[in-house]
């Protein structure tokens, strides 16, 4: 009986091997398979997320090229001045002037009027965009650009309004706070802001206006040229409406309410 018993015994080891055998052939095929499956679709994240951080960092490259120029080169001209000679205006005043060569009531005016936080913020003034966006609900409009943000805008972009626009906008302007000074930031606005319907910058405007040049410009004068800034085809510092009248005795009782000529020292 035993030995009947033992060739059954035999062929279940040996069946048994055999399913071993063959358990033995496929899982080293199939783990490699696997493997590379794996490893491909690792590459291929990689891959991707490679191509993303090179698109984002050549964003980054180009947004910084052109503020890292402004901050030591003067710019020849300016996007709005260019839109306005596309529309046939062949009268455009514009004469560049240093800091140091511009009376130092006109970048305070300017900052009374347009961005009393300019010397404390990074580009945007928060408080007062939540103060347009509660007004907006009342159907009350009022602007919150810094002047970073303006100076973005003369510079580089178009006048109409849009999310496009303040999207680019938004993301210039923090490259600008970033690499260019305080200082540089108020030079580069006083001279390419709209004083007129053809007039850009101080030295253009005082001459224009006042028959005299920057550095001369008194602080009645340099509040009248500031107040023009919202409407500036509209105003006319030498022949002030009442409004403008208005507007520039404010910007001049605010002046020394923020800090006098000594701010453009301390910027």
């Amino acid at each position: 009986m035993a030995d009947l018993i033992r060739p059954q015994r035999s062929g279940r080891k040996a069946g048994g091997s055999r399913r071993a055998r063959v358990a033995k052939k496929v899982t080293p095929n199939e783990r490699p398979r696997r493997g590379r499956h794996a490893r491909n679709r690792k590459k291929k994240r990689t891959g991707l997320f490679g191509w993303l951080f090179r698109l984002v960092l050549l964003i980054c490259f180009l947004s910084a090229l052109p503020m890292l120029a402004l901050r030591f080169i003067d710019p020849p001209s300016s996007m709005f001045i260019e839109l306005n000679k596309a529309r046939n205006n062949k009268d455009i005043k514009r004469e560049w002037k240093d800091l140091a060569d511009i009376s130092a009531y006109f970048p305070v005016a300017v900052i009374a009027s347009e961005d009393q936080q300019f010397p404390h913020h990074w580009g945007f003034d928060i408080k007062q965009i939540q103060l347009v966006l509660e007004n907006s609900e009342d159907g009350f409009e009022r602007g919150a650009s810094t002047l970073s943000q303006q100076t973005v805008k003369n510079l580089f972009l178009w006048p109409e309004r849009s999310l496009l626009r303040k999207g680019v906008e938004a993301w210039l302007t923090l490259w600008l706070e970033l690499i260019v000074p305080k200082q540089r930031i108020l030079e580069l606005y006083v001279n390419f802001a709209q004083f007129g319907t053809s007039v850009f910058g101080v030295g253009a405007a005082s001459q224009y206006y006042f028959g005299i040049p920057a550095s001369e410009l008194s602080a009645k004068q340099s509040a009248l040229i500031a107040a023009a800034l919202p409407t500036p085809s509209r105003s006319n510092p030498a022949k002030p409406s009442e409004y403008l009248l208005e507007r520039a005795a404010f910007i001049e009782d605010q002046m020394p309410r923020i800090g006098g000529r000594r701010l453009i020292s301390e910027l």
